[in-house]
């Protein structure tokens, strides 16, 4: 492939990160964060549909998923399938936490400062062990979780555990996803996927920022 090329590449997929990003930061604010339009589960089918839909309808939750796998996917070897289960791990742990009404303050600024930080951390190249990254990830995982455990307060036990399936499968695969694309466009070119990785973390330094400063106003 020439470098022309990869030129095109690149401006291809920056124009429509950038075009994504504009149009997500531009209806933020509106999107519900609830997939049962704030109902509670009734039923095992909705909390399953619920816990799937969580991460995906929540922009900030989202935004941190793709961080998440741009982290993991500096790392090699079995660690950067297992980083992605530290995440979901902390985040199943948040959930429970909100659930048995143990309060996390400030939960949902604490969910835009991680989507902050972590897009920081992405932008800013530096690269930790797998270790630390595992830290970081189960560590953000518990404010993320408790955010996700608003929408299932009151429900009974087995309603609870699909919703945990839900939100840990769909997590797992959007990540997992990113992290295939991530290798199969690193064979081709290592300098359009350090600029792609680059220009996620930009965009989650956006939407961690708005979210922060309209969790603030």
């Amino acid at each position: 492939m020439t470098r022309s090329s990869h030129a095109a590449i690149l401006n291809a997929v920056s124009a429509r990160i950038a075009t994504a990003t504009t149009g997500l930061l531009a209806t933020a604010p509106a999107l519900a964060h609830h997939p049962m339009g704030g109902m509670t589960p009734e039923t095992m089918t909705q909390g399953l549909l619920s816990g799937l839909g969580h991460p995906i309808i929540g922009i900030d939750h989202f935004a941190f998923l793709v961080v998440a796998a741009l982290l993991a996917f500096t790392v090699t070897g079995t660690a950067r399938w297992l980083l992605p289960a530290a995440f979901i791990g902390g985040t199943v742990a948040g959930t429970l936490i909100h659930v048995q009404a143990l309060g996390i303050p400030a939960a949902e600024l604490l969910v835009a400062a991680s989507v902050l930080a972590g897009g920081a951390l992405v932008v800013s190249g530096r690269k930790l062990g797998a270790g630390a990254l595992a830290l970081l990830l189960a560590g953000a995982g518990i404010f993320h979780g408790y955010a996700y455990g608003e929408a299932i307060i009151g429900a009974d036990a087995p309603v609870l555990g699909s919703y945990l399936a839900g939100f840990a499968l769909v997590q797992y695969a959007v990540m997992a996803g990113l992290l295939l694309g991530l290798g199969r466009l690193a064979t081709r070119s290592e300098a359009t996927t350090s600029t792609l990785i680059r220009t996620g973390g930009l965009g989650a330094l956006a939407v961690g920022g708005l979210f922060l400063v309209t969790g603030l106003v």
